[in-house]
């Protein structure tokens, strides 16, 4: 296209119809990914329920918080060796692995919180949760 002999309105003209299909493919673009997103849902649905488990069982591993480099098979807690911090720490009794020694709460420690309806953000809650449910340790 040749700008040059094209008027000032013209370019403008041009330029508001260049918006006009670039609005329209984004638009586009993001319905395809909607699109997309539903339909992988889709599949992964299927998937899960042909494995005979529920989507209320796996979104929890889905949605963990942090990603790990390990296969899924060798995060099951008997598959890990069991390792204990020097100090005080603290032990789910249910679950020896999971252990909370201080700093970041795990994830399994926040899930655990939140049946029982204390929030792991908050001190005196998080207190409150090692003194009934965890067993302390000093080593």
């Amino acid at each position: 296209m040749n700008f040059e002999n094209m008027s000032h309105d013209e370019i403008h003209q041009h330029i508001a119809n260049l918006e006009h299909q670039r609005l329209q493919a984004l638009n586009a673009l993001d319905q395809l990914q909607k699109k997309g997103k539903y339909d992988l849902a889709d599949t992964i649905r299927d998937m899960i329920s042909e494995q005979g488990f529920g989507v209320e069982d796996i979104l929890p591993l889905l949605t963990s918080g942090r990603r790990r480099s390990q296969p899924a098979r060798a995060r099951v807690s008997m598959a890990r060796p069991v390792s204990t911090p020097s100090g005080t720490y603290y032990v789910d009794p249910e679950e020896a692995a999971n252990i909370y020694f201080r700093g970041a709460i795990p994830n399994w420690m926040k899930v655990k919180m939140q049946t029982q309806g204390l929030d792991p953000s908050n001190k005196e809650d998080r207190n409150t949760f090692k003194a009934n449910y965890l067993q302390r340790v000093s080593a």
